[in-house]
């Protein structure tokens, strides 16, 4: 039950993540990188939990 929480909580940190970068008054370019910066680094925290329950599902 922690583990689906931690993934519920790192997915909602990704989210607000997003919509504060999409508030940034930078152009559309940068907003575009730091978007993808934030995905892969979100996917990345989330196969590390995903990793750990391997064994277990």
């Amino acid at each position: 039950m922690g583990l689906l929480i931690n993934i519920l909580i790192t997915f909602l940190v990704i989210v607000l993540v997003l919509y504060l970068v999409n508030l940034l008054p930078v152009d559309g370019r940068a907003k575009q990188i730091i978007r993808i910066v934030v995905i892969i680094i979100g996917i990345l925290y989330l196969l590390r939990y995903l990793m750990v329950a391997g064994p277990i599902l």
